[in-house]
């Protein structure tokens, strides 16, 4: 096969995981657009299979293999022809998957992203060619946004977490790289940036000695043409007061901050070693609630963890219904080989997670769907993010509703507004998942 006819090949890619492995995913589609290959998002009619995994979790390494296997079903069947696997996956499990797995193609640990293009040239036989050096991200999101990874890996060894393991220490890319590549999203009309790492409130330590997130917004926020810039992932220890003070002050910043707490029992805030105990993990929201109402907040936990009595979910519950958070996700604890919490005493039944999960999951929801419908009648800024065509709605979010992890602002379709816009709506109605508003 010659290099142009392997460039006929169409390329699709599945993503799996979290934003971080989102930005991976869409570097390589980059390189290979870059190569030549044609990059379509329908893996049933296409040559080439991406499948871009996560492995944080069991549920996550479960869909991982859904997909595998449906990929070689595929295969099996003629409709692809290649298969390769990507993410966490394979870096977590390389040897097992090369064994239960004969039928992909090739499995590219974290390291071998950037040769993705010579890998697909060695799968079929063509001669390797230089490196691609300059590439556009292809972006997958559906919207006016794109997130810009600032760092990979962690230093925070929390004793639940493989993230270490997988991802290796905290990495920072460098500001330069990183404005750089945000001119570019925002040349291609990107109107918002969040920034993701798996704490972004350490960013710039490792590289520079002391920690440089506001001068990297500061650089960020020059950049003309972009609106708003969005913090994911800031990690309770390193929300101070001066980055506080920044995010209500400079109009670029998004009011809202993603701020994984995880518990609020002082106990297990220890067993899962995080930084801030309970008292402080209070006097943390108590303060930003009191003195920075304007921001959002949005948070995770976990739920049946090891040694979680029910006197300490029900502890969990109250500081829930008390802190009414603005948005927050709540996870059963998973029990990952090679973490600390693995070996601990007191595991609790899967059942009784599933349905602590699910408890206080309805308790957030009816917290929430209480502060939407109280929402009704107000106005807010939203930006546009795509048409649906199957509801005749455009989908866009507002500044303090991160798109795909918070509601939704859907607006009837009308001549005056289109993708990308800045439109103010007043809210008219909430259906349980998204707002309805109508263009003032």
């Amino acid at each position: 096969m010659t290099k142009e006819e392997l460039k006929a090949k169409t390329i699709s890619a599945i993503s799996l995981g979290c934003d971080k492995n989102k930005v991976d995913l869409e570097n390589m589609l980059g390189k290979l657009s870059a190569y030549g290959f044609k990059i379509t998002d329908d893996v049933y009619n296409c040559d080439i299979v991406i499948v871009n995994t996560c492995a944080f979790i069991r549920p996550a390494q479960e869909e991982a293999i859904a997909n595998i296997i449906e990929m070689e079903d595929l295969k099996e069947k003629g409709i692809i022809e290649k298969i390769i696997v990507t993410g966490c996956f394979p870096e977590r499990n390389f040897t097992s998957m090369q064994e239960n797995f004969p039928k992909i193609d090739s499995f590219l640990r974290l390291r071998e992203n950037d040769g993705i293009c010579k890998i697909i040239e060695n799968l079929y036989g063509v001669s390797e060619s230089k490196d691609v050096k300059k590439s556009e991200r292809v972006l997958t999101s559906a919207g006016s946004y794109a997130y810009l990874k600032i760092a990979d890996g962690c230093n925070n060894v929390c004793s639940y977490c493989t993230i270490p393991r997988i991802r290796g220490r905290y990495r920072s890319t460098p500001i330069e790289e990183l404005v750089d590549e945000a001119k570019n999203l925002v040349s291609r009309g990107i109107q918002e940036l969040i920034l993701v790492a798996q704490d972004t409130t350490r960013y710039g330590e490792d590289l520079y000695g002391e920690n440089a997130l506001i001068k990297l917004c500061d650089k960020l926020s020059k950049i003309k043409g972009l609106r708003w810039i969005r913090l994911h992932y800031a990690y309770p220890e390193k929300v101070t007061d001066e980055l506080l003070e920044y995010i209500t002050s400079n109009e670029k910043m998004c009011n809202y901050l993603d701020i994984p707490l995880q518990h609020i029992d002082n106990d297990i805030l220890l067993s899962m070693r995080r930084r801030l105990d309970e008292e402080k993990t209070r006097l943390l929201i108590e303060k930003i609630k009191t003195r920075y109402p304007q921001i959002a907040i949005r948070s995770t936990f976990i739920v049946g963890y090891p040694g979680e009595s029910g006197g300490k979910f029900k502890k969990l519950c109250k500081f829930i219904d008390k802190t009414k958070f603005d948005y927050a996700g709540f996870f059963p604890y998973s029990r990952e080989p090679n973490t600390a919490s693995y070996y601990m005493p007191k595991q609790v039944a899967q059942w009784i997670k599933n349905r602590r999960a699910k408890k206080i999951n309805n308790l957030q929801y009816s917290i929430v769907t209480k502060a939407a419908l109280d929402m009704l009648g107000q106005e807010m800024d939203v930006l546009v993010d795509y048409f649906d065509q199957n509801s005749g709605e455009y989908v866009c979010h507002s500044e303090k509703l991160s798109p795909t992890v918070d509601f939704g602002v859907r607006i009837v379709d009308n001549n005056n507004v289109k993708p990308y816009d800045f439109v103010k709506v007043k809210i008219y109605d909430f259906d349980g998942n998204d707002y309805k508003g109508e263009i003032i």
